[in-house]
């Protein structure tokens, strides 16, 4: 079991960054073309998932930048709700 356990680690990485690369937003990829990181996930699976988790993957700002508004903790801090009183 434990010879083949690098092999299932490896192949579901694999798995999981094609997963990740088909799901992404073609414009916010990073570095190179989404079709071409597929290629390199596929073709160089331990190599080629690493690169894409650290290099590729989208992020925060090449998503547009924008974080989702938070809503108030405590209604004294709800400007809505103050206005209402």
């Amino acid at each position: 079991m434990g010879r083949y356990l690098p092999i299932v680690i490896v192949a579901l990485l694999t798995i999981y960054c094609v997963v990740e690369v088909a799901q992404a937003r073609p414009y916010a990829v990073r570095r190179m073309p989404r079709w071409l990181w597929a290629t390199v996930v596929i073709c160089l699976p331990l190599f080629g998932s690493l690169s894409w988790l650290f290099f590729g993957r989208p992020t925060s700002e090449s998503l547009g930048g924008k974080k989702p508004p938070q809503p108030p903790r405590a209604p004294d801090d709800d400007v809505d709700f103050l206005r209402g009183l």
